[in-house]
């Protein structure tokens, strides 16, 4: 499903790099600087946006437009998504208890289509847009026991790793980046940009809870005492051990968003060139 998905992306990036066959002074090179928020929708926060603890996102790409209509973005984001199952009005959420904070990275590649002829420092000054691409981000989920947080996937808190279990998870994956936004001009060279995108994921481990609780006594001789405590901080537990009971949904991938603002400098030569006015 993946390699069908990049094929798709390839092909289209490449049919609007050979459809874009047009006059320089409709091309142009923009440097984008972003900041915003992100947050996720998983199983600490299963359904509501912006239902997380809100923190900086940061982002710097570069934008070249093939034509008004048409651009490719090669960027890369920061994100900081922290979410507290105590935060949830739900009670069983409330009893288990459970945190994460993920400080992660992105890397993407990503097409846009812009609805009007678009263009800094020129008459097309307005425009909404769709946008759509490929991306490759590292994640290191994160839980706070005691007041401090420790990397949750070498712990393998749902026993991943330990004999007839699966592996530990990758911190390393591929996401398709998709959304909209609207593009304005500011003045002369800089123009103005705010954007709301979603990310769907092929791990359900973006905030380390997925499946059912380890064993926490295997847990501990394979993992240490800390590893059990990141893995079952629940304020009631079922006959003092939550051991193969529900602690997620493994149905439900975990998705992430950044919903982002940007200033935009165009940056190529002919920017203050009149041609840029027809």
């Amino acid at each position: 499903m993946i390699n069908r998905l990049l094929l798709l992306f390839v092909i289209l990036v490449g049919s609007l790099t050979v459809g874009a066959q047009v006059k320089s002074k409709d091309k142009s090179k923009e440097l984008s600087l972003s900041a915003g928020t992100a947050y996720y929708i998983g199983e600490i926060n299963p359904s509501k946006h912006f239902g997380t603890r809100e923190k900086l996102a940061l982002g710097i790409a570069i934008r070249s437009n093939l034509n008004k209509r048409w651009a490719i973005r090669t960027g890369l984001n920061y994100g900081h998504i922290e979410a507290f199952d105590s935060d949830s009005k739900d009670l069983w959420q409330q009893n288990r208890n459970l945190n994460f904070r993920n400080k992660f990275f992105e890397g993407s590649v990503i097409a846009e289509l812009n609805f009007f002829n678009y263009q800094i420092n020129s008459k097309h000054n307005i425009s909404p847009y769709l946008f759509w691409g490929a991306a490759i981000f590292r994640m290191n989920p994160e839980g706070m026991y005691n007041g401090y947080w420790h990397s949750l996937q070498p712990a393998g808190t749902e026993g991943q790793g330990l004999a007839g279990k699966d592996p530990l998870y990758k911190t390393t994956g591929f996401t398709m980046p998709m959304g909209a936004g609207l593009k304005c001009n500011i003045s002369g060279l800089m123009g103005f940009s705010i954007e709301w995108g979603m990310r769907k994921l092929y791990t359900d481990y973006f905030d380390d809870i997925s499946g059912t609780y380890a064993n926490p006594t295997l847990l501990s001789a394979a993992r240490g005492q800390l590893a059990t405590h990141l893995a079952d901080q629940s304020l009631i537990q079922q006959n003092n051990n939550n051991a193969s009971l529900q602690r997620g949904d493994p149905g439900r991938k975990d998705l992430y968003f950044f919903c982002m603002a940007s200033l935009n400098i165009r940056i190529d030569k002919k920017g203050n060139s009149c041609a840029t006015w027809q």
